[in-house]
């Protein structure tokens, strides 16, 4: 049997703006997607027959990227993240599924974390017409911190570049890593998801419609990526205070382009009192948001008397590994 774990991620700063060539800054988180395959007698997952049409991730690493032509597989996944809501759940199971079967077919050799980001975006693409951001497969793929933007970042690492053919014309992106400074570890998240799922496409689509409607608008989009670059050189120099501020700035500018929601606002203004800073994370619309804290189940505690579900998680998780049988 082979099996692996990739993780989720959560963006800290810079959705939406990331749309129209800003950068984003995502960590990985420690909920993430195990799969685990094995050879047999019929293809099933989870315990029941495999229909190809059903999982588009899954059949295009299979079909299209390993040509798998072996025996049936037995495939298992478990996962615990939220499921639409904006942590990256089609990502990691891209991730996991391709360093699954790829320890399946080359045993004993190791993972390729930029090859596997590379697979994960293109099933991402293709299962999403191809329209996909790398910014889920990059983070779940090298763990950590990852910035993702049109070029290189100041203060970070160049890792990898991707670009990708849209029906919108040709995209490119540079994944950029951020080395993390040890005392990250007195701070925790504390993600909140508020049942709702988040329409990613919608709600950016919601934006632009916005920006054409009222072009002033377009300001918020220069003054999230200026919060991004001023939260990611706090992050850098460990100050837990600016970072959480960061992260309040930068949902006001989200408020102002119609993106929370009501049970979103709810859970954000639950965590505050107790936390350094808390905003929405994702496309929003629903989904979950995120607060950074030092006493993270004081924090879970107010999210769920709030009506929320928290997930506590280290700040910039692994990325995909291999797990022990």
């Amino acid at each position: 049997m082979a099996r692996a774990f990739a993780p989720g991620k959560c963006i800290l700063f810079g959705e939406h703006a990331v749309v129209y060539g800003h950068p984003a800054v995502a960590v990985a988180i420690d909920g993430g997607v195990e799969v685990s395959i094995e050879e047999s007698d019929r293809w099933t997952l989870e315990g029941l027959p495999f229909d190809s049409s059903r999982h588009p991730h899954i059949s295009y690493i299979l079909q299209e990227v390993f040509q798998y032509d072996g025996p049936s597989l037995r495939m298992q996944v478990k996962s615990s993240l939220f499921s639409s809501a904006g942590l990256g759940s089609s990502a990691a199971l891209s991730n996991a599924m391709g360093a699954a079967l790829h320890s399946h077919l080359n045993p004993g050799q190791p993972l390729d974390p930029v090859a596997l980001a590379r697979m994960g975006h293109s099933a991402e693409a293709r299962a999403q017409q191809g329209r996909a951001s790398p910014t889920d497969t990059a983070t779940s793929a090298l763990g950590g911190c990852v910035v993702v933007s049109g070029e290189w970042v100041e203060g970070t690492r160049h890792v990898f570049d991707a670009s990708l053919s849209t029906p919108e014309g040709e995209r490119e992106w540079a994944i950029n890593a951020v080395d993390l400074p040890d005392n990250l570890e007195e701070a925790w998240l504390v993600i909140g998801y508020t049942g709702d799922i988040s329409p990613t496409g919608r709600m950016v689509a919601g934006v632009a419609s916005l920006l054409e409607e009222k072009p002033e608008l377009e300001g918020e989009m220069d003054a999230i990526a200026r919060i991004t670059r001023a939260g990611l050189t706090a992050l850098s120099a460990g100050n837990l205070e600016a970072v959480g501020m960061a992260m309040d700035a930068c949902h006001e500018r989200l408020q102002r382009l119609q993106v929370s929601s009501p049970a979103l606002e709810a859970l954000v203004e639950a965590a505050r009192p107790h936390a350094l800073g808390a905003k929405l994370t994702g496309a929003g619309g629903g989904g979950c948001m995120v607060a950074l804290a030092r006493e993270p189940r004081r924090v879970a505690e107010s999210i769920e008397i709030a009506g929320g579900k928290p997930l506590i998680s280290r700040v910039g998780a692994p990325g995909v590994h291999l797990l022990e049988n």
